[in-house]
């Protein structure tokens, strides 16, 4: 497909920012709709690359946005909501009402290509809310019709500086001198964020990335633990790791909930009692994944020029 002008809902974040950044390599024309511009600064002065202020939860907003894009591609997401059955009302509002206004929007407007970023381990009857959400947003976008091409994305936790996944567990580590760790033997198979932002790109692309759903992963399995070790190590301050029981961890997620700006919750606890694996290949369309100890060390180690950098540029959120 020749998409000339591409909708990134989410556009603004740590995976739509990767992806637009790419679509701007690759000379597409791409708007991106954020609730405040002023935090959109990494964005902004992208070439080709338009960033206006929109509610994307307004389908009058989204009529707007979508009018004359050959393609939208949505990466927006929720870790944390407040509890429901089967799942929260902010994760229904982000992972499956959303998907289905894009929808709407999309099938009104004539878009016919739409990209969708889930979550590996989306699971109706998975252990977490967020599993379930993430599964019924999927489902969301399959019943679109033969109107509109779509493929579904299934990244593994993404990696790339500025995550909230490696950076998270740095700073724990220069905070405390022990980690009490909970899923401590559960497996992931982290993927690089530039690497789904090409395989968002080549999705797009490809017409035979219609109609399919792809697992997205990197080339190595590790355990939770081996992970919070490698990045204590690299920053320079290796702490011992104590596993905790499930009980305990979600006591202590139970207490963590309490913040304005939760580290982890009871939901998130649930989501790892089942392994974060790719069944497959790690990467479709031939590509090969980026290994995580040759990227992570540019912007984790203390040992580099610039890392006395990074951490301001994470508070100023850019």
């Amino acid at each position: 497909m020749n998409s000339k002008r591409v909708v990134i809902v989410g556009g603004s974040g740590f995976i739509g920012s990767a992806i637009a950044n790419r679509l701007c390599e690759a000379g597409v024309q791409v708007l991106i709709p954020t609730r405040r511009r002023s935090r959109a600064g990494h964005v902004v002065l992208l070439p080709n690359a338009e960033v206006v202020e929109a509610d994307v939860h307004d389908p009058a907003a989204l009529a707007r946005l979508f009018a004359g894009a050959d393609a939208v591609i949505n990466t927006v997401g929720v870790l944390h909501s407040r509890s429901g059955t089967p799942f929260g009302p902010d994760f229904a509002r982000a992972h499956v009402e959303l998907p289905q206004k894009i929808v709407t929007a999309c099938r009104a407007a004539g878009v016919k290509r739409l990209v969708h970023i889930s979550a590996l381990g989306a699971d109706a009857a998975g252990p977490s809310e967020y599993q379930r959400s993430k599964a019924a947003g999927e489902h969301a976008i399959q019943a679109a019709g033969s109107g509109i091409a779509w493929t579904i994305l299934r990244p593994s936790v993404v990696f790339g500086r500025g995550d909230s996944f490696l950076n998270l567990f740095a700073d724990l580590a220069r905070l405390f001198p022990v980690l009490p760790l909970a899923g401590a033997s559960t497996r992931f198979q982290p993927v690089y964020v530039e690497d789904v932002a090409e395989v968002a790109w080549l999705s797009l692309t490809r017409p035979e990335a219609a109609g399919q759903t792809f697992e997205l992963a990197g080339p190595t399995v590790y355990t939770l633990r081996q992970l919070v070790e490698y990045v204590s190590a690299l920053v320079g301050k290796p702490r011992p790791v104590v596993p905790l029981p499930e009980g305990l961890a979600l006591l202590q997620a139970g207490l963590m909930e309490l913040a304005p700006q939760p580290l982890m919750s009871r939901d998130n606890v649930r989501s790892m009692r089942v392994d974060n694996v790719a069944h497959g290949e790690p990467l479709p369309f031939g590509l090969g994944p980026t290994a995580l100890e040759a990227v992570a060390p540019a912007w984790l180690s203390d040992a580099g020029p610039r890392a006395a950098y990074y951490p301001f540029r994470r508070q100023a959120r850019r």
